[in-house]
Order: C-alpha cells, then sequence, then structure tokens
C-alpha cells in the first residue's frame, strides 16, 4: 500500500505564539520547537513529541505539506520530512517535486483562471473599496494568482466577510479568513486537485489529509480519511463529513494529535475519538 498524507500547515502541522491554545499553567506546557524564522525571530512552533511522530509518520507514508503560502513563505518552514518529495504551494497553484515548481501545472491552472475568473486587479480593487473602512490595512499578491489582505478584525464583521464572499463568488472567486488573514482565490486553484494529480503521479491506495479552515474543505471530502483539529473555521460552523475525525485537542497539541490520527489511518487502525 502507498499512503499519501496531505497536510494543511498553518493552525493544522504548524503554530504562531498567538494560536498555540495553551490554556494551562506554563509549567505544564508541552515543549515546543521552532518551526519557522522570519526576519531573524521566531515565528511558527510545534510540539516536540509532533515533530517526532511527523518524522515517523514520513518514513511509513508520503508525506505532502498543502498549504496556501507562497513557495517563498513555505521554504521558510522546516519540518522533519525528507529533502526530496512532493509539496503543494500557493492553495494548489503551485506543485513542487524535489523542490522544483511543476510549470505545466501552473499555466494549466492559469488558462482556466482567465476562462472562468474576473481578473486579479478587479479582485485588488473590491478589497480596496467595498469592505468597511479601516478593515483593510493592506493587501498582498501571491504568486501573481490571488490576493489575501491583511485585516483589522474588530473592524470586519461576520455579515461583511459573507456579503464580500457572495459577491466574489459571482466572479469565480473564493474568500477565506484565517487569523488576521482574508484569502480571495480564483475558483479552479483547489487544494485537492493538486494533491489528487500527486496521489496519481505516486500511486497513491490511501489517502489522508487534515485541515482547519474553508480552503481545506474539498480537500478533506476527497480524502480517504479527513482529520481537522477542534478550532478554526471548519470547527467554527460545525463542518463534518463521513470520513472526518475531530481532535480532542485545540491549538499546537491539535497538531499534535492529528499527526498521531493519520499515522492510525495509514496503519489502517480505528481512531479512538
Amino acid at each position: 500500500m502507498t499512503a499519501l498524507v496531505g497536510f494543511d500547515l498553518d493552525r493544522t502541522v504548524v503554530y504562531s505564539s498567538a494560536a498555540l491554545m495553551l490554556d494551562g499553567p506554563d509549567e505544564a506546557a508541552p515543549s515546543l520547537i521552532v518551526t519557522e524564522v522570519y526576519q531573524g525571530l521566531p515565528l511558527s512552533f510545534m510540539t516536540r513529541a509532533a515533530e517526532r511522530a511527523l518524522a515517523d509518520l514520513a518514513a511509513a507514508a508520503v508525506v505532502v505539506p498543502v498549504t496556501t503560502r507562497t513557495v517563498a513563505q513555505y521554504r521558510r518552514i522546516r519540518l522533519p520530512l525528507p529533502p526530496t518529495g512532493w509539496a503543494v504551494t500557493t492553495n494548489g497553484a503551485v506543485v513542487l517535486h524535489d523542490g522544483e515548481p511543476d510549470p505545466a501545472w501552473t499555466e494549466t491552472l492559469r488558462e482556466e483562471m482567465a476562462a472562468t475568473s474576473a481578473p486579479l486587479p478587479e479582485v485588488e480593487q473590491r478589497l480596496a473599496t467595498d469592505l468597511p473602512t479601516g478593515a483593510v490595512l493592506r493587501t498582498r499578491r501571491a504568486e501573481d494568482v490571488f490576493v489575501y489582505a491583511i485585516v483589522e478584525r474588530s473592524e470586519l464583521p461576520d455579515a461583511a466577510v459573507e456579503s464580500f464572499a457572495a459577491d466574489l463568488a459571482g466572479l469565480g472567486w473564493r474568500v477565506s479568513v484565517q487569523g488576521r488573514k482574508l484569502y480571495a482565490v480564483p475558483a479552479p486553484i483547489r487544494k485537492e486537485r493538486a494533491l489528487a494529480a500527486v496521489a496519481e503521479r505516486i500511486g497513491a491506495t490511501r489517502t489522508v489529509a487534515a485541515g482547519d479552515s474553508l480552503l481545506d474543505r474539498e480537500m478533506l471530502a476527497w480524502a480517504d480519511v479527513a482529520i481537522r483539529p477542534a478550532h478554526g473555521e471548519l470547527h467554527a460552523v460545525g463542518w463534518s463529513a463521513p470520513n472526518l475525525v475531530v481532535t480532542a485537542a485545540q491549538g499546537v497539541l491539535a497538531g499534535e494529535e492529528l499527526i498521531g490520527l493519520a499515522a492510525a489511518a495509514v496503519a489502517d487502525v480505528p481512531a479512538s475519538v
């Protein structure tokens, strides 16, 4: 059996200090390791136990990071994975094999976007004008494929996000909010499409996927076994599916738990939660 495990990164496997959700006494906190440094400072973390478990999982399955991060942002992440292998970045717009992008994959998606989704500059303009004043602090392009905004959450009510998402859906775009970032992504760009392409190339006979955001929903539905943490967008809306297992823990401890759940799924051991 060839098993493939696709993991979202942020708030699924790696966590910023603001997302750790360590509610107990400091002396009871788990040992953490740094998984990302940005501008000389530690930015993302996982538990030491999660690092060991992920290394063990990578020996038993093809582990594929699947992230909305750009290639440059992804390359800052340090995980205990083989130096050669697969990764999906830019929400599925880029497939990396042994660290190098597959240009044919991205070009195919660009052709679909041109046929089905409004141009990127139009969506950037809507981000600047259609959300409440003060909500958008700045916007950034990702690989000239999609755009995300750094937002002030106190100025961005849920109703405004829902209205904006409905408007962009009519333009062939999807919207997701993760922390202080609001993502606007063309509809053809989806994580599960890229992960399915990797699964086909390696001949995967069992697939496992884990993620926390609305942009992960289709990827989880596609997999044989889906895992989500008990936090994030999907948890907030109560998303469920027949193939889904939800962690008992939240925050960085959920990241540790879901790696164990993925290992059990690869070994075809029934989940205990």
